[in-house]
C-alpha cells in the first residue's frame, strides 16, 4: 500500500500540471503523514541535508554559470568556424562540421539544451543557405546536441553521482569514449547520407587558415583540457574543476573574447598602434573593466539566468531527495529488488527492463527528474545482479540522451523549434531517422559495458585516479 500511494500520487500530480519538484516532495510528504513513523519536522532536515551534505551538488551551479558565460559570449561561433575549416571539405561535411561543433560545445557546457541553442542557432540557417534540407539539418543539431549530457562535464552524470554515491570522476571518465563513439556514429551516417544524397562540400581554406581558427577557438577548449584534465590527472576534483571553469569562462568572455561585459567595445590593437602602448591600455582597461563588471547589465544578466536555472534544478533535486529517503526507509528498493530477484531474470533480461522503463519515463520527465527517482530503486538491483554502478550510470544518461528526442517533454525538441520557427510536429519527423541511430547505440553500451568501463579501468589500472 505503500508504494502504491507514493507512486500514484507522483503520477496524478503530474497528470494534473503540478511542477516535478512540487510532486515528488508532495506524495513524498503524503506517504510520510499516511504511512511513516517519521516526523514531519524530519522533512525540513532532510530538504536541507539534501545539499549540504552532497559536495558533488555544488558542481552544478558552476558548470551551469560557466556554460551561460560561453553560450552567451562568441564562444559557439569560434568553435563552429574551426569545426567548418577541420572537416567542412569533405561530402557532407558542414553537416559533420555542425556535430562535432556540438561535441566540442557539450564539453564546455555539459547541457543538451544549452548545446542545441547556441550551435544551431547559428549552424542551422548555415546549412539551409548551403544546400542542405531544412529537416535535414534540424534533426542533425537536434540530435547532436543530445551529446551534452553524455559527453563530460555532464550535469545529468553528477545528479546521477549525488543520487547513488557513485564517483562523479569516474562518471566522467566513463563518458567519454561512448561520446566520441556517438558523435562518430552521427558523423558517419551523415557521410552516408551525403555520398547517397549528393550533399554539398565547401573547398579546403588551407592550413593557415585553419590554423587561425583553431587558435582563435582555443581560448574556449582550453576548458575541456582544464576540466577534464585536471579530473583524469587526479589535480581536482569535479567540484574543484568546476569552480575553476566557472572562473576561466568569466575571464576568457568578458577580457578574452570581449563579446560581452565592459570591454565589449574595446578592441585588443587598434590600427597602428605600438604594441607597448596597446598593452598598457589593455591592463588599465582590464582593471577597469574588472571593477566596473558587477554594474555590467550583460554580465549581471547571464549571472541572473544562471541562478535561476541552478536554483530550479536544486529545488527539484531536494525534494527528489526527500523522495529517495522516503523509498529507503520504506525499504521500498529492497522490496522491489528482492520481487525483480525472485523471477530469476537474468541480466540481459533486467537490462531490457530498465530500458523500456526508462524510455517510457523520458517521454514525461525531464533527465535530472527521471535519474533522481529511478536510480534509488534500480541500483541495487543492478548490484545483487553484478552490473557495474558505473556501466548502469552510462545506460541510464544514454536513455536520457534519448529523451530529449522523444514527445512531449523532449528538451531538445522545444529548443529545435524555437530557432526554426517550425512545428514540433516537424521537429519529431526530421529526428526519427537519427532516433533510430540512437537505439542501436544504446544497444551497444548496454551489452558492451567495456565501452564505458574500459577508461575508468585503465587509468586505475595506471593509478592516475
Amino acid at each position: 500500500m505503500t508504494i502504491a500511494t507514493l507512486f500514484i500520487a507522483l503520477f496524478v500530480c503530474m497528470l494534473i500540471g503540478m511542477p516535478i519538484a512540487i510532486a515528488l516532495g508532495f506524495s513524498s510528504m503524503l506517504t510520510i503523514m499516511l504511512f511513516s513513523d517519521d516526523s514531519l519536522a524530519s522533512i525540513a532536515l532532510k530538504l536541507y541535508e539534501s545539499a549540504s551534505e552532497h559536495y558533488t551538488l555544488l558542481a552544478i551551479p558552476f558548470f551551469i554559470l560557466s556554460s551561460a558565460f560561453l553560450s552567451t559570449g562568441g564562444v559557439a561561433r569560434r568553435i563552429i568556424n574551426f569545426a567548418m575549416d577541420s572537416v567542412g571539405h569533405i561530402r557532407g561535411g558542414l553537416a559533420m562540421a555542425s556535430v562535432m561543433a556540438c561535441m566540442l560545445f557539450a564539453a564546455v557546457s555539459g547541457s543538451s539544451p544549452a548545446t542545441v541553442a547556441a550551435i544551431g542557432s547559428i549552424v542551422i540557417i548555415g546549412m539551409v543557405q548551403a544546400g542542405y534540407p531544412e529537416k535535414f539539418a534540424a534533426g542533425v543539431i537536434t540530435t547532436s546536441g543530445t551529446l551534452g549530457i553524455l559527453i563530460p562535464p555532464s550535469i545529468v552524470m553528477l545528479v546521477y553521482a549525488a543520487a547513488t554515491e557513485v564517483s562523479a570522476a569516474r562518471m566522467f571518465m566513463a563518458g567519454l569514449i561512448p561520446g566520441l563513439m556517438m558523435g562518430l556514429l552521427l558523423m558517419l551516417a551523415i557521410y552516408v547520407v551525403a555520398r547517397i544524397k549528393k550533399l554539398p562540400s565547401r573547398p579546403f581554406p588551407g592550413v593557415k587558415v585553419l590554423a587561425i581558427s583553431s587558435a582563435k577557438a582555443m581560448g574556449g577548449l582550453a576548458l575541456i583540457f582544464i576540466v577534464l584534465g585536471s579530473i583524469y590527472g587526479g589535480v581536482a576534483s569535479p567540484t574543484e574543476a568546476a569552480a575553476v571553469a566557472c572562473v576561466y569562462a568569466y575571464f576568457i568572455a568578458v577580457f578574452g573574447y570581449r563579446d560581452i561585459g565592459p570591454l565589449k567595445s574595446v578592441a585588443w590593437r587598434q590600427t597602428r598602434e605600438p604594441i607597448i602602448k596597446a598593452v598598457v591600455r589593455n591592463l588599465i582597461a582590464m582593471v577597469s573593466g574588472l571593477l566596473k563588471t558587477p554594474l555590467d547589465k550583460e554580465v549581471r544578466h547571464v549571472v541572473r539566468d544562471g541562478a535561476k536555472v541552478s536554483i530550479m534544478l536544486l529545488f527539484i533535486i531536494a525534494n527528489a531527495m526527500l523522495f529517495a529517503h522516503v523509498l529507503t526507509t520504506e525499504r521500498i528498493p529492497h522490496i522491489i529488488a528482492e520481487a525483480i530477484v525472485g523471477m530469476g531474470l537474468p541480466v540481459w533480461g533486467f537490462l531490457i527492463i530498465v530500458n523500456l522503463l526508462l524510455l517510457a519515463a523520458g517521454n514525461f520527465m525531464e533527465p535530472s527528474a527521471i535519474l533522481l527517482i529511478m536510480a534509488p530503486i534500480l541500483f541495487p538491483i543492478a548490484t545483487q545482479l553484478g552490473i557495474d554502478p558505473i556501466h548502469l550510470g552510462i545506460i541510464m544518461v544514454v536513455n536520457m540522451e534519448i529523451g530529449m528526442l522523444t514527445p512531449p517533454v523532449g528538451l531538445n525538441l522545444f529548443v529545435t523549434a524555437g530557432i526554426t520557427g517550425k512545428s514540433m510536429g516537424w521537429v519529431i519527423q526530421s529526428c526519427l531517422p537519427w532516433l533510430a541511430l540512437l537505439l542501436l547505440f544504446l544497444g551497444l553500451i548496454t551489452y558492451i559495458p567495456q565501452i564505458s568501463l574500459f577508461l575508468p579501468e585503465y587509468i586505475d589500472s595506471i593509478n592516475g585516479y
